[in-house]
């Protein structure tokens, strides 16, 4: 059974904004409890102008998108040497525009047979024992194994073979599908443009072991 719309988001997503909203919650009380310690230090300090005052930091640079090739775009992440590495990105949504999961591919070099690397990332609330299962047009879909879960979401980290890469180049649609553990008895079918995959994938940075 496939789950679409308003059901899909209400089914994966309930969990996520529960868990986001207990996440601020927290965020505000140690606010709150910060500000409460800063009030008490700024007392015991003497009156001097820059007392209290935050000097800053260094801020770490953020990822960005370099270009984009058909439906995906080339992230990049800034490093010292300037010679800064770039991963394949794409944000998948459903028919009314919500985000429902992130595709994460990057090329890799002196690894056997996986030549390239991919991080999927779908929402809390997912059944993890069913796995995720992932095919490319109408071919036959391969189940993977969820490698973590965090606040932001659930991922699964797959190694992607040379003719299954080639698939992708020549394919139109890859198809990830899940399971909410809500609703065990449904699957949900997420798909993954490949329109401009082939240029994305040779403009990525190839990573060496």
């Amino acid at each position: 059974m496939q789950l679409h719309g308003d059901a899909m988001t209400k089914t994966l997503l309930h969990l996520s904004l529960a868990a986001m909203l207990a996440l601020s919650t927290a965020a505000g009380a140690q606010e709150a409890a910060t500000e409460t310690g800063t009030d008490s230090a700024a007392t015991a300090q003497d009156a001097s102008p820059a007392a209290g005052l935050d000097t800053g930091r260094e801020v770490s640079a953020q990822p960005y998108i370099k270009e984009k090739h058909g439906d995906w775009s080339l992230r990049c992440f800034p490093n010292e040497a300037g010679d800064d590495p770039c991963q394949m990105y794409q944000l998948l949504t459903e028919s009314q525009g919500n985000p429902v999961a992130e595709v994460m591919l990057y090329r890799l070099e002196g690894t056997g047979n996986v030549v390239a690397g991919v991080t999927i990332a779908v929402p809390l609330g997912t059944l993890l024992t069913e796995e995720i299962k992932l095919s490319v047009d109408d071919a036959k879909a391969k189940s993977y194994a969820f490698s973590y879960c965090t606040m932001g979401g659930c991922f699964s980290r797959i190694g992607l073979t040379g003719p299954e890469i080639e698939a992708m180049k020549k394919g139109v649609e890859a198809v990830i599908e899940i399971v909410p553990a809500q609703a065990p008895d449904q699957v949900v079918r997420i798909g993954v443009s490949l329109k401009g995959f082939t240029a994305a994938y040779e403009a990525a940075t190839t990573l060496k072991n």
